[in-house]
């Protein structure tokens, strides 16, 4: 539907890469709780992939998305997200 395929990880306290589950990351899409229509061109799609347009900045989406993981008790303080786009 949207013409960038996105990859969400959760990265733990060891480094090791996990997919994000797809519940956490449709928590997040939902404009009613980011408030922010910048990341209304994003869908969720499965475990770990998130289908985005062009107009969402990527390095934007990864700050909200983890501080909303972090307020949401999904990943702890120490632990980081990664968003990758795949060539």
């Amino acid at each position: 539907m949207f013409a960038r395929r996105l990859h969400i990880e959760s990265i733990d306290t060891e480094g090791k890469a996990h997919p994000c589950p797809i519940r956490w990351i449709d928590s997040f899409s939902m404009r009613n709780f980011t408030n922010d229509a910048i990341f209304d061109d994003t869908l969720p799609v499965t475990d770990g992939v998130l289908e985005a347009g062009y107009r969402v900045p990527l390095d934007r989406l990864q700050t909200a998305m983890q501080d909303w993981f972090r307020r949401k008790n999904y990943i702890g303080p120490e632990e980081q997200i990664r968003i990758s786009e795949p060539a």
